[in-house]
This record gives structure tokens, sequence and C-alpha cells, in this order.
């Protein structure tokens, strides 16, 4: 018994992903990555600015503290689950705090980011939000303490 299979060459070679295809891909992951970058550190700048109301003022706060913590959600050796507070849940609040800010205020805000970030300063430094972050992580750890006692 003979049997011939046959194979449509073009279609088995069009669905397979050319090198521009996949430098395409990284281009944008790349400009997706830098874009965030971009906003979290807009939004340390949004956090000062007087201009901003109050609700995004502390989402932005939050955002910039849960970025600068040490300590995520979810921690990073779970397999796979690890990273999705960094590949989601921290662009997905930047994106949301980015939405609640006035159209002004954030271009002044994103104009201050790229020239802290052409000088290559680094990630900006707030000795109070660093403090921030450590009381809320002693309370969880404190209310913790009291549940499971």
């Amino acid at each position: 018994m003979n049997v011939s299979i046959k194979i449509n060459s073009r279609k088995l070679i069009s669905s397979v992903p050319t090198r521009k295809s996949l430098l395409s891909t990284l281009q944008n992951i790349c400009q997706w990555a830098h874009r965030v970058k971009r906003d979290s550190v807009t939004l340390w700048f949004v956090c000062r600015h007087p201009g901003t109301s109050w609700l995004p003022k502390v989402l932005a706060a939050f955002v910039v503290a849960y970025a600068l913590s040490p300590i995520d959600l979810i921690p990073d050796f779970i397999p796979v689950l690890g990273y999705v507070d960094d590949v989601l849940l921290l662009p997905g609040l930047i994106w949301l705090a980015i939405r609640l800010m006035p159209k002004d205020v954030l271009a002044e805000c994103r104009e201050q980011a790229d020239t802290w970030m052409r000088c290559g300063e680094g990630k900006p430094r707030n000795s109070w939000g660093i403090a921030f972050v450590v009381v809320v992580w002693i309370g969880v750890g404190v209310a913790l303490w009291l549940w499971i006692r």
C-alpha cells in the first residue's frame, strides 16, 4: 500500500516566521518596555506636581511605591504566576493612572521624565515612598501575625 502525502510547500513556508517579522516584533516589545519605563518615571513627577488632583496623585504614589518595592504581590519564584504582576498588573496600573491625569500635567511630567531619562540619572528616589512601602509591609506582617495567633 503506497500512501502519498501532498504538502503545499508555499503554505508551509509562509507560516514560518521570517527574520523580518521577528525583528519587528522584538522592536515593538522594546518600544513598549521603554514607554512603560518612561511612564513609571512620569508618575513619579506626577506625584510631585501641584496641578494633580488627589485621586490620580494617590494612585500614582501607590504605583510608584509598588514599582520600587522589592517585594512583589506574587513572588517571582512561583512559575509563570510570579511574573504576572510585572507583566500585567504593573503596566495596567500605570495605564490607569496615566488615563486619570489631566492632559497638560501629563504632557509636562512626560517631558520631565524624558529629560530625566536622557540625562541617565537612574531611578528617581523618594525617602517618603520607601518609608511608605516599609510601613505597609510592616502593617501586613503585623496583621498576619495577629490573624495567625
